[in-house]
Order: structure tokens, then C-alpha cells, then sequence
């Protein structure tokens, strides 16, 4: 027999703690799931040297900043401290080892199936994360490599690469800090870019880009004007000669859910103007040794890392949703409301994604009440009538 909530969340990352800690404050009671046997499974695993890219003042989640004494840019041991004591402070105690099976309307409820659990709610939060699953494309010859071949969810840190040729494929935030990693624990990486990409400084003038994506997302090009972007390029010097490209469309993205956000460099961009990190074109096929690239030339390399991205993939267990990429479209959010699921921490936002999973969270939460208002509302209506 199914047990009753009115919430279920899947996910105890940074997204379904934030849902649940909105929760609290609004006197819901919910039940949060999670597949892994620890909260916050990929804070915990993230490559060591990662640090946010956005400043602590605006990347906290609700009702909780971050201690003073933590820096600007919060580096991930301390992100872990923090959702720890997050999840303490809100008495938020995730049921952990629960992968969600299935997610199925059952009348007017949602029944959701997990591990060893069937629960009964009205309303469901997806926030099992923007990377929920790596991404690993098949490229012909790589059974082949004598190598190792893993994907940059497996990277922890570059010393086990010292001395080696590395190959890092994709240059977005985690490719470039990966690559940027590895050359400074003493291997020769290499970046292999297929298409071009914008990057901008972390901080541009002493101010956080971060900031100036918010203060310039409501003029008229955003932060896409002519005279920015020639300032970035100033900042960064010259990258077209080093094999980097900046593609036509715009830098910083004015909607969620798929667009793409810029890679904020935090050192790489100098690493390969030393020529401590090479960049590459993209591959066309891997060999037993090495790598041959889409204009012909080829190199040789011990260890491959596929920095290719992860999908969310709650089209796994969501009956009714196709897809697994981010949520951001307007469509999709009237439709949660309609439904009941609701999704957090699935838009990439240049503005931070922490930053929005707080935003949304909020959100979430309110309109859930509300919900439970208006069905209180109608019972008491109803029992008014039958009286």
C-alpha cells in the first residue's frame, strides 16, 4: 500500500534540499528521494579543484547564506560543508539508495515507485539534477585505443596524468578547467574544440561577470553589445592563432533550458597562451595510440577525458515527459502548474545556476501552497454544502 505526502522530490542535491527548506517555511510536509547513499552525490565527486564561478552572495540557497569567512568563489569541499549544514538546519532527511523507477499519474495524485517505496502525492518536484547523466558519444576506432578513455565525471584531479599527452574532448566550463588541471599536476593536455566557443573572463575590471550578465540582461542586446564583447576580446588577448574560435551566436544566452553558457576562464585561457595547453580541432577517429582530427592531423595520447556534458533524463521515469535536457520553456512551467510536477534546477541560466535554483525553489514552493489552499478551500466547500 502506498504511503500519503503531499510532495514528493527527487533529488537531494542542491535543488530538492532548496525545495525542501521552501517547504518547511510554508508548513508542507514532503518526502525527498534520492538514488545515491549520500546528499549532494555530485558535489561530492566533482573534479577537487572545482570552485563556483559565481560569487557566494549569489549563490547561496534560501534563508541560509553562506558563512562570511568562505571566499568569493566557493571552492567544493566547502560547497559540501555548506549543503550539509543546510540539510541539518532545515532538518531535511532524504531517503537515500532510492532510484526512482517511475513517476505515473494515479487520478488526481501522482504515484511515484522507488527502491523499496510507493508514495502517493498530489504534487512531484523533478530536481534530480542538470547532470544526471553523462553524455558519452561513440567515436569510431575507440575500442581500438590501448588508452584509458573516461568521461570528466570520473576526473578527480591531474596527478595521476603527470607526464602523460592527455586529450580532453569539449571545451565547455568543465573541459577547460579539466584541461587547465591537468597542466598545472604536470601533463601536456590538449583541448579538442569542434565548434567555436565564447569565453569570458571571470571577472571583468575587478566586477564578477556574473553581475554584469544580470545588470545588462534587461537592456536591449542583453550582454551581447558590440562594445562588451570588444572588451572581452581585449581582456582575453588574441585566440583566434591558438585555434579558438568565437561562434556568431550570442555570448550570453537570454533564455534557459538548452542555451548554452559561456566558458568563464579561470586560468586556461592563459595556459594555452603559454602553449601549456594545445587545442585542437574535433575528432575523426580514434586509433590504438592516439587520435586523428577532422583536418587530417593526428596526435598521440595515454588518456582520453570526454568533458562532454551530462542530460538530466527524467523522461526515464516521467510518464507524459519527453526529453532529457534542461526545463526552461514557458510551455512546460504552465504545464507543471496544470499537472502538479514541477522542475527545479534544470535551466542553464548565465546569471548562476545556483542562483536560479533558489529563485525557482521559492517559486515552486508557493505555488504548491496556493495549490493547497485551493483544494482545502473546495473540501471545506464541499462539506459546507453536504452539511
Amino acid at each position: 500500500m502506498a504511503e500519503t505526502t503531499n510532495v514528493v522530490i527527487i533529488g537531494a542535491g542542491p535543488a530538492g534540499l532548496a525545495v525542501g527548506a521552501c517547504l518547511r517555511k510554508v508548513d508542507i510536509d514532503f518526502i525527498i528521494l534520492e538514488r545515491a547513499d549520500e546528499i549532494a552525490p555530485s558535489w561530492r565527486h566533482h573534479y577537487e579543484r572545482l570552485h563556483l564561478h559565481t560569487i557566494k552572495r549569489l549563490s547561496s540557497l534560501p534563508f541560509m547564506p553562506f558563512p562570511k569567512d568562505y571566499p568569493r568563489y566557493v571552492p567544493r569541499r566547502q560547497m559540501v560543508e555548506y549543503l550539509d549544514s543546510y540539510a541539518r538546519a532545515f532538518d531535511l532527511q532524504p531517503r537515500l539508495g532510492q532510484t526512482v523507477r517511475s513517476v505515473r499519474k494515479d487520478g488526481d495524485e501522482w504515484l511515484v515507485e522507488s527502491t523499496s517505496a510507493l508514495v502517493r502525492a498530489p504534487c512531484v518536484v523533478v530536481a534530480s539534477g542538470y547532470n544526471a547523466e553523462s553524455v558519452q558519444p561513440a567515436f569510431p576506432g575507440a575500442e581500438r585505443f590501448k588508452g584509458r578513455i573516461m568521461h570528466a565525471r570520473d576526473y578527480a584531479n591531474g596527478r595521476p596524468f603527470a607526464g602523460q599527452p592527455v586529450l580532453v574532448v569539449g571545451m565547455g566550463n568543465t573541459g577547460a578547467e579539466i584541461a587547465l588541471d591537468l597542466a598545472e599536476q604536470g601533463a601536456r593536455p590538449t583541448i579538442s574544440v569542434r565548434n567555436g566557443v565564447h569565453i569570458v573572463p571571470r571577472e571583468l575590471f575587478g566586477i564578477p561577470i556574473q553581475m554584469l550578465s544580470i545588470l545588462t540582461a534587461k537592456l536591449p542586446l542583453g550582454g551581447n553589445s558590440p562594445l562588451l564583447l570588444h572588451i572581452i576580446d581585449r581582456a582575453l588577448g588574441e585566440l583566434e592563432s591558438y585555434g579558438i574560435h568565437r561562434p556568431r551566436g550570442p555570448i550570453i544566452p537570454k533564455t534557459g533550458g538548452r542555451a548554452r553558457i559561456p566558458v568563464i576562464d579561470v586560468g586556461t585561457v592563459k595556459k594555452i597562451q603559454q602553449r601549456a595547453i594545445k587545442v585542437a580541432p574535433g575528432i575523426a577517429g580514434i586509433t590504438t595510440d592516439g587520435v586523428t582530427f577532422a583536418d587530417g592531423s593526428s596526435a598521440r595520447f595515454d588518456s582520453i577525458i570526454l568533458a562532454t556534458g551530462y542530460r538530466a533524463n527524467y523522461s526515464s521515469f516521467l510518464e507524459g515527459y519527453e526529453g532529457d535536457g534542461a526545463i526552461g520553456d514557458q510551455a512546460v512551467n504552465d504545464l507543471s502548474r496544470k499537472s502538479g510536477v514541477y522542475f527545479v534546477g534544470l535551466r542553464n541560466s548565465a546569471s548562476g545556476l545556483l542562483r536560479e535554483i533558489g529563485r525557482e525553489a521559492v517559486t515552486v514552493a508557493d505555488n504548491i501552497a496556493q495549490r493547497r489552499r485551493r483544494a482545502e478551500d473546495l473540501w471545506s466547500g464541499r462539506k459546507g454544502q453536504d452539511g
